[in-house]
């Protein structure tokens, strides 16, 4: 019996609450993690990321099985869950630690993102520049307990987060009612 290789990828989208339910409720997905990269402090808090000193951004940490879910339909997904013209943020969730980015573990993956942004760049929705970045994976640290799973934990606060916060609007704006 062969073992499953499974890989890593991570993306920042904003709040990481509503990153986590899109990924997490597809085939081959092993894990998804909300959490803290790309920084300059060990074992942040989310009171240190939040004072937007630390140099984290809000992301998840997804092991996937990329035989059944490949890294490629992984980033297309990405897409769809964030607005990659917003340099500020995302909705309403502003400051660096909500910028976008897609975090890269190797050149594959580097060249499969750059790849898909110049894609959504020529043929997406979006008329504004694409100013998601595309950087090298750093340490990842996990949130608090209470931040992993929220959408499950908290369905109607996740539910009136999304809403509010204009993602839902945005997501079925530009890519429809999924």
């Amino acid at each position: 019996m062969t073992e499953k290789l499974f890989e890593k990828a991570t993306f920042a989208g904003g709040c990481f609450w509503c990153m986590v339910k899109p990924f997490d409720e597809q085939p081959g997905i092993k894990e998804v993690i909300s959490g803290y990269t790309g920084g300059n402090v060990k074992n942040p808090t989310y009171q240190q990321v939040c004072l937007e000193t630390t140099g984290h951004y809000e992301a998840v940490q997804i092991t996937f099985d990329p035989v059944v879910f490949p890294y490629e339909k992984l980033l297309e997904l990405y897409w769809q869950q964030i607005d990659p013209t917003d340099a500020g943020g995302q909705f309403y969730d502003r400051g660096q630690s909500y910028q976008t980015a897609i975090f890269y573990h190797n050149e594959k993956q580097k060249q499969s993102a750059v790849e898909s942004k110049q894609k959504l760049e020529e043929t997406g929705p979006f008329t504004k520049p694409i100013v998601t970045r595309i950087l090298p994976a750093s340490d990842f640290y996990p949130a608090e307990d209470y931040h992993q799973h929220y959408y499950k934990k908290n369905p109607d606060r996740y539910s009136s987060y999304q809403t509010g916060s204009g993602r839902k609007a945005f997501i079925n704006k530009h890519w429809g009612e999924r």
